[in-house]
């Protein structure tokens, strides 16, 4: 994860679960088109319907960037399994493409299930962020409001996934990732992904 820079943009691309399940079903319709090509064409089909060609862009980029972290297993779990396996599926594409919020899971999520704290608290996201500030530059450059943003797209994230109870105890909630997923994750090397998301293994 480290050849990845630390990011903010995950503030205005959060789950996006509907439009990368979208963008993963015109990928295999058009598995010609090259990557370019590819977001080219869902911008021009506006598949993911929205009101501006600009949104419509950045989401078609942002959506085949995580589905570029997928393998053929991993898309049909995401395409074809029940709704909080799919969902599991985002999540791990979000954490491979996403350094910050990946590091938010290792080092908070994953943490409160091995002293037993089974809420996230405001002061764990302040604490975070402090730390991420004290190690980077570049995090260290953002506005007070930034924070305050990817606290909340951190928050919808996690409970749109299924992952906390609700945006306001955020009550931990321990995914049920089925074996043979976990076992997928580890041959390829990514334990540290499933360990993130169930406080190890």
């Amino acid at each position: 994860m480290e050849d990845l820079k630390y990011s903010s943009g995950i503030k205005t691309k959060p789950f996006l679960y509907i439009e990368l399940k979208k963008m993963a079903e015109f990928k295999l319709e058009n598995e010609e088109l090259l990557k370019k090509e590819l977001k080219d064409k869902a911008v021009a089909e506006n598949i993911f319907q929205f009101d501006t060609e600009n949104r419509n862009k950045e989401v078609a980029a942002v959506t085949r960037k995580r589905l570029e972290v997928l393998d053929d297993f991993l898309m049909d779990k995401l395409l074809d399994d029940v709704i909080d396996v799919s969902k599991q599926i985002a999540i791990y594409s979000i954490m491979k493409t996403d350094r910050l919020f990946f590091e938010f899971m290792e080092e908070v999520y994953k943490e409160k299930y091995k002293i037993g704290d089974n809420y996230l608290a405001d002061k764990d996201f302040s604490l975070f962020f402090k730390h991420k500030a004290e190690q980077s530059e570049r995090v260290d450059s953002w506005a007070d409001y930034t924070y305050y943003k990817l606290k909340q797209v951190f928050i919808r994230i996690l409970f749109e996934a299924g992952f906390i109870n609700d945006q306001k105890e955020r009550e931990i909630k321990k995914p049920l990732i089925p074996e043979e997923i976990i076992d997928h994750l580890k041959s390829k090397g990514d334990i540290r992904f499933v360990e993130a998301m169930l406080g190890g293994v």
